[in-house]
């Protein structure tokens, strides 16, 4: 019989012993991982410690300038003062342009212009974006808009340009004319107030200021009454431009029409402009885009000078010895090149031609088209326009002002490569006329008839005052030629001549001295005329102009171009008015005025 295993009592055991024999194991590894990770919490604790030390020994002592600089700027401010821009004065010491008080508000980066009135409330309620600033005032208004300028807030582009080098997003700049031309000048440099100001941001005290210091006065050519005459004489035509200058290219008045005044953008907003100003606020002055107000016609339009250019023909024929006074045409009142007609004014306008033979001065005086057409073939497109380059045509002149055009100055190479086709006859007939592809500035007219009134040499215009007079080209006419030319202005202004407007030119003016010549007492030869013992004959000479531009229903534009008086000049006034119709029916009468008022109050100062 088999014995029966105490199974309980085995397994029993054996359980025990071998939970015993683990639970010692185990025990013994507890001690030494339980000391492992004492000692990894002690490194633990001096590692952060470690840390903290650098970190306060690099806040304390590296950076300790850093964070007291942000410590510094959380209670200290620094506050602008607006250095004013420097005075434009007139050549008479008449201010042009001036500063006037007050304020300006920065609004999401805009700068808004204040008079005291509209600051103040908003300072006493607390307004922290109010800065004291002078205000530009232009008291020409319209009539010194273009060639003075104005002012405005640096824009994006500006700020990325050499010149703007250290200016800020809120500075205000010249942004056109003379404010444009001379910042660098007239921009002073802005001082500073350091104050300490508490959690609120309010002022507690000032602990420091650096003055401003102003910009530099500048003195102009121009004659202050002088602009307003020529802004008076041209402001009721539409579109135009006069220059008025001394024969050695100082600017006396330069306007271009249509103007607006330039307060607007200067002033601030209760500014209200003239009942005569063609625009009312800023909005209408951007958004004409049809007669393009901001833009300077007098230098930076092109157009083609009509018969003003026939001067700078006969120079070019004379002056080469392709021509003498001696060499004449005779008028056929029309001309036939192939299928094509070119015709004299005086045969298109009244059938008739002109009696005799026609020679360089009955030419200018009468404005000849058909004297021109033989004479510009004679002479030549490319010599006449190597010429015509020495009288400043087809490159800007370089006058003190932003945005001058350099115009057209046609040769055979040019209109292959401009217009793919070759020169011919008809081109060069037009040309001498000073029609076709030639575009020349109301600044170049002047600038050439300059020449005749200073006896053959261009000078670069300019409008800063105590300047020598720059010589861009010498000799440009001897003295024989410049003296025919001369006749023919002369002429061209006199009974006979084709600037009847300026026949006989009288002003009323005692202090005007009597020479002879210049200057004559009027006769009361016609019956029409009243001369009183003050009234004096001033002698002129000029050129007037007719451009046909468009299509066979535009008006033309309306030239002339005057030296004054016509043997010892003191001015060249030259005038253009866009679509004005035939240039002694309209600038002429414009120049007329501008003399007027010159030989009135100016002349005898001379």
């Amino acid at each position: 019989m088999k014995k029966k295993l105490k199974v309980t009592s085995i397994f029993a055991e054996n359980i025990y012993s071998l939970k015993t024999s683990r639970h010692r194991g185990y025990n013994d590894g507890s001690v030494e991982n339980k000391a492992w990770r004492e000692y990894l919490f002690i490194i633990l604790i001096f590692f952060a410690l470690g840390l903290l030390f650098v970190k306060l020994l690099s806040t304390q002592i590296f950076q300790g300038g850093y964070y007291n600089g942000l410590a510094d700027s959380n209670r200290l401010r620094t506050e602008i003062i607006h250095a004013p821009r420097g005075i434009i004065f007139d050549r008479d010491g008449n201010p042009l342009v001036y500063n006037t008080p007050g304020y300006r508000e920065l609004v999401k980066g805009k700068v808004v212009f204040l008079n005291k009135e509209q600051a103040l409330p908003l300072l006493a309620a607390g307004a922290k974006n109010i800065e004291i600033d002078s205000l530009r005032h232009y008291p020409l208004a319209d009539a010194g808009a273009h060639v003075l300028g104005y002012t405005g807030q640096i824009n994006v582009d500006q700020l990325k340009q050499p010149q703007f080098s250290g200016y800020q997003a809120d500075d205000v700049v010249g942004e056109s004319g003379v404010e444009q031309q001379y910042e660098s000048v007239l921009k002073g440099t802005d001082g500073k107030i350091l104050v300490e100001v508490d959690a609120f941001g309010n002022v507690v005290r000032e602990l420091g200021q650096t003055d401003p210091t102003p910009g530099q006065n500048i003195t102009l050519t121009l004659d202050k009454g002088l602009q307003q005459a020529a802004y008076d004489a041209i402001r009721t035509q539409k579109k135009g431009a006069v220059i008025v200058s001394t024969p050695e290219g100082q600017i006396l008045a330069m306007v271009s029409q249509p103007s607006y005044d330039p307060n607007l953008f200067t002033l601030d907003k209760s500014y209200k402009p003239s009942s005569t100003s063609a625009y009312k606020n800023i909005a209408s002055i951007l958004l004409d885009g049809t007669n393009q107000p901001l833009l300077n016609r007098a230098i930076t339009g092109t157009y083609p000078p009509g018969s003003t250019f026939k001067i700078v023909t006969a120079a070019a024929g004379l002056q080469q010895n392709i021509i003498t006074d001696a060499w004449t045409i005779t008028d056929p009142g029309i001309l036939h090149v192939g299928a094509f007609s070119f015709a004299n004014w005086l045969y298109t306008d009244y059938g008739r031609t002109e009696q005799g033979p026609v020679d360089v001065v009955r030419a200018i005086a009468r404005s000849n088209d058909i004297f021109f057409y033989e004479l510009a073939n004679k002479i030549g497109i490319d010599k006449l326009s190597k010429y015509a380059a020495l009288f400043g045509i087809g490159h800007s002149l370089g006058i003190d002002l932003p945005g001058e055009a350099d115009g057209i100055l046609p040769t055979v190479e040019w209109k292959e490569k401009n217009i793919g086709q070759p020169w011919y006859t008809g081109d060069t007939y037009e040309y001498g006329i000073g029609q076709g592809f030639l575009l020349t500035t109301p600044l170049q007219v002047n600038a050439w008839t300059d020449v005749v009134a200073n006896g053959g040499t261009l000078y670069r215009p300019t409008l800063l005052l105590n300047q020598k007079p720059q010589v861009i080209n010498a000799e440009i006419l001897n003295k024989t030629n410049h003296d025919l030319i001369q006749k023919g202005m002369v002429e061209a202004c006199s009974p006979g001549g084709v600037a009847y407007p300026l026949y006989n030119f009288i002003v009323h003016n005692k202090s005007l001295p009597i020479d002879g010549l210049d200057v004559t007492s009027p006769t009361a030869s016609e019956a029409a005329r009243a001369v009183s013992p003050d009234d004096r004959e001033v002698a002129l000479a000029c050129k007037t102009g007719t451009a046909q531009v468009g299509g066979p229903t535009t008006p033309p534009d309306s030239w002339v171009t005057v030296v004054a008086p016509a043997y010892h000049p003191q001015i060249v006034v030259t005038v253009l008015v866009e679509n004005g119709g035939e240039g002694s029916d309209v600038a002429s009468p414009v120049a007329k005025q501008v003399l007027q008022y010159w030989f009135t109050h100016e002349a005898s100062k001379q």
